[in-house]
């Protein structure tokens, strides 16, 4: 095994047979921190969001906050209702594209699909640089360099997923579990502090917040409005996720969807329990929060500036800090906990678009490598396409949640109203052939809540759509049409290609003759053995053929085939450009035209090396005349190879590797005693 080889067996551990899948399921336990992540993490920057986008009105805004935060967490548990439906009608792991394409038609399923995957994409920038932005209020060598740090972490969840699906919910656990621990506590212990009389302001609550450009005096009716509804529409951010357990049922232990729906209804109970603590601490404790761009607008209480440099901490870090000011440890476990839970939210969507990917790849939708398993029965196509998008995202836009939230949610309330939609028409559907009175009584119930469901989310997409589309909800829509088309585009090639493969009355008939040609670029041994291999497969014609521009050489090449007595006859293509490919093509071209019914066969003599370095030194006409001749219609194209001594000593020391005895193999039965 080689350093390339070594080096894999350590990021990625040990390779897995097909037939130990069912040693990847997951249970409860672990499915909770692998799939619900996101939403959980959510919680840590939807109430900055909410409380940047009240602040443009002034303090007196910030008393709306709990009212936005009742209903963010009516419209999350009606949607955690509503996939507890999907789960159970749909437990293939298709989730929302399956229920749009199989009630609403392929284009449906297709808009899901692609809504999914732009919000996969940006549920790895956005979890990952809010992880970054809270590290950096508690580590100062990660300020000022957030981008890079950000782009490692992706590039580290990635690897760790690579090991498969198991082993990195296993190491997400214990943080995820932590920032339960540490939210959760600390809403306790501020509750307990308020009761007492003892609960302190947080850092901000001194500052003096000026309201932005015209929002200056009483403002109308309809621009508050408007800026509540922008301030809802930025707290269901804390909605993204939930969607991430529908697509991931097949990773459960039995009962799958039983089990899917017990932790689909844990998470709702947490992240809304959590997210109206936040929010309610935030408001009591005096909170004062902008956009990190527009600094300008807070002050000192005596109205000065603040001082150059301003660190302006997040929500949760300023009230954890205030929370635990008589307990330091408590404030440092709540911000290193959230920190991880947001770098480790993007897990969900490693865990879900790989899946999806493999979905639409079986379908044709996408590239069919997307649903190749690895050596851990990952789809680590899938997981190394998704870092690679979401780092060029988080480069893009400097890894700030603030410039990147503006294109979330967008695309995961597209696959919500689909959802919905295509389960009324589900339930709607078997109501028809169903006759058993308790089962149709279910069917009834289960419509009912998907049709608030949809009623719910559909009036959510609409405020996203007109309060974030100019904001930059288009690129995310623009990205969501552009993935539209190149899967419809893609359904389409795989169409043809499938078509064009049928086997038809003619395709059985054996061509009518043979030619063989071997190029000879000199007369050596790997020359010797392509033309013995070309003359055991029995041509009607064989020929060798030397592309000459050099008379001399061309010259001593023909007399040193006379003196050889080689039987084949050698035909020389003069060159007189110095091209060698096209010749070759046009001569084949002419062999084919002469008899259309006939085949070409080209043998290419080529060099194996021992180094994977020294293969640039070889073979690079015969790559480029084989990519040539492959477009060439009736031309088959054989590579001949010949081992040089390097290679055979690389092929010994493989065999080496694989034979010899390493700890353990007895034990566990790899080698026979």
């Amino acid at each position: 095994m080689g350093v390339g080889g070594i080096s894999k067996r350590i990021i990625l551990g040990r390779k897995l047979r097909s037939s130990q899948l069912g040693e990847t399921l997951l249970p409860k336990r672990i499915a909770l921190p692998v799939f619900a992540s996101d939403a959980l993490s959510s919680v840590a920057y939807a109430p900055d969001e909410v409380f940047i986008m009240l602040s443009v009105a002034g303090v007196s805004a910030y008393a709306f906050s709990w009212k936005i935060g009742i209903a963010v967490a009516l419209v999350m548990l009606t949607v955690v209702a509503s996939y507890r439906q999907n789960v159970h009608a749909y437990p293939s792991g298709g989730g929302d594209y399956e229920v749009a394409t199989v009630n609403l038609g392929k284009s449906a399923g297709i808009t899901v699909a692609s809504a999914l995957l732009v919000d996969y994409v940006l549920t790895v920038a956005v979890s990952v640089s809010s992880g970054i932005q809270n590290a950096g209020a508690a580590i100062p060598f990660v300020q000022g360099h957030e981008t890079e740090w950000a782009a490692a972490l992706v590039a580290l969840l990635a690897a760790m997923n690579l090991r498969g699906v198991r082993e990195s919910g296993a190491a997400f656990a214990i943080p995820t579990y932590g920032f339960m621990a540490g939210v959760i506590g600390m809403a306790l212990y501020g509750a307990y502090r308020a009761a007492n009389g003892t609960l302190p302001d947080v850092e901000s609550a001194h500052l003096h917040l000026e309201k932005a450009d015209g929002y200056g005096g009483n403002i109308s009716t309809a621009a508050m409005i408007f800026l509540l509804a922008r301030a809802f529409s930025s707290g269901c951010a804390a909605l993204t996720g939930v969607e991430a357990i529908s697509n991931g049922v097949p990773a459960f232990q039995k009962p799958k969807s039983k089990n899917a729906a017990t932790t689909l209804l844990l998470l709702g109970a947490i992240a809304v329990t959590m997210l109206m603590s936040i929010i309610v601490l935030a408001k009591n404790m005096g909170l004062k929060y902008v956009d990190p761009n527009d600094l300008s607008r807070l002050r000192e209480a005596n109205g000065d500036p603040l001082p150059k440099g301003y660190d302006q901490h997040t929500v949760i870090a300023q009230i954890a800090k205030a929370v635990f000011s008589d307990f330091t440890p408590g404030f440092y476990f709540v911000l290193s906990t959230t920190g991880i839970i947001l770098v480790l939210a993007a897990n969900t969507a490693f865990n879900g678009f790989p899946v999806l990917g493999s979905i639409l790849a079986r379908d044709g939708f996408a590239p069919r490598q997307l649903g190749s398993r690895g050596d851990r029965l990952a789809y680590s196509n899938g997981i190394i396409f998704l870092a690679a998008v979401a780092i060029i995202l988080i480069v893009a836009f400097r890894a700030e949640p603030t410039r990147l939230i503006q294109l979330y949610i967008v695309g995961v309330f597209v696959s919500f109203n689909l959802s919905q939609l295509g389960m009324i028409r589900h339930w709607t559907r078997h109501l028809k052939t169903e006759t058993n009175p308790a089962e149709r009584r279910k069917m009834y119930r289960s419509r009912a809540i998907n049709t608030f469901g949809l009623g719910m989310t559909a009036v959510v997409f609409v405020v996203v759509l007109l309060t974030k589309f100019l904001a930059g909800a288009w690129i995310a829509i623009l990205a969501m049409i552009v993935f539209f088309l190149i899967m419809k585009r893609i359904r389409t090639h795989y169409d043809r290609v499938e078509h064009e493969l049928k086997i038809g009355d003619s395709d059985p008939i054996m061509p009518t003759r043979v030619h063989a040609i071997v190029l000879v670029s000199k007369l050596h041994k790997p020359t010797m053995r392509a033309l013995a291999f070309a003359k055991a497969t029995r041509p009607n014609i064989l020929e060798a053929v030397y592309v000459g521009f050099d008379q001399e050489a061309t010259d001593k090449l023909l007399e040193e085939w006379d003196q050889r007595r080689i039987d084949i006859p050698l035909k020389v293509l003069y060159s007189p450009y110095r091209e060698i490919i096209r010749p070759i093509v046009q001569y084949a071209v002419e062999i084919r035209e002469a008899n259309p019914r006939g085949v070409v066969a080209v043998y290419i003599p080529e060099y194996v090396v021992g180094k994977w370095r020294e293969q640039l030194l070889h073979n690079q006409t015969a790559l480029r005349l084989k990519g040539r001749l492959l477009f060439t219609p009736g031309v088959m194209v054989t590579s001949v190879p010949y081992q040089l001594k390097g290679a055979e000593l690389g092929k010994e020391r493989e065999d080496w590797e694989l034979t010899r005895l390493r700890p353990g193999d007895v034990r566990r039965g790899g080698i026979d005693r």
